[in-house]
């Protein structure tokens, strides 16, 4: 014999809404990460919940175009149309990776007209990091 689990709320009264039209933030962090194959742009809030996105990749540019400039600067571009237009006025731009779309990202995150509160490089930096594996013999 089962023993029946309690419902906590019935989710047939309640309206389920679509989270994405439901954020409405001033102020967000937008995040580069800037690879050589590749270029992918978050925008969150500041809590950390990522309220849109875009790569080079979802763009449309295919294999070694992705890591190109001027995909990272369409890459940008599409992923703050969207929080522009849900009333994003201010952010904080964290850029990581050594990429090629670096700037291009940066520039195209400058003509959307956010403000911008800082720009930081929170790109990983090994202090003499892990031992390298031990040298082949012949």
């Amino acid at each position: 014999m089962t023993k029946p689990i309690p419902r906590i709320g019935s989710r047939r009264n309640s309206r389920i809404s679509s989270r994405k039209s439901g954020c409405r933030t001033p102020i967000g962090v937008i995040h580069v990460q800037a690879s050589f194959n590749n270029t992918i742009v978050t925008v969150t809030d500041p809590q950390g919940r990522v309220v849109s996105w875009s790569s080079a990749g979802t763009c449309g540019f295919k294999g070694t175009r992705r890591g190109t400039p001027f995909a990272a600067q369409t890459a940008a571009g599409n992923a703050i149309r969207t929080v522009v237009d849900q009333g994003m006025q201010r952010a904080e731009v964290m850029i990581k990776g050594p990429g090629l779309g670096r700037d291009a990202a940066l520039r195209a995150i400058r003509r959307s007209g956010i403000l911008l509160n800082f720009v930081r490089d929170v790109t990983p930096m090994p202090h003499n990091g892990c031992r390298p594996p031990k040298k082949r013999r012949v």
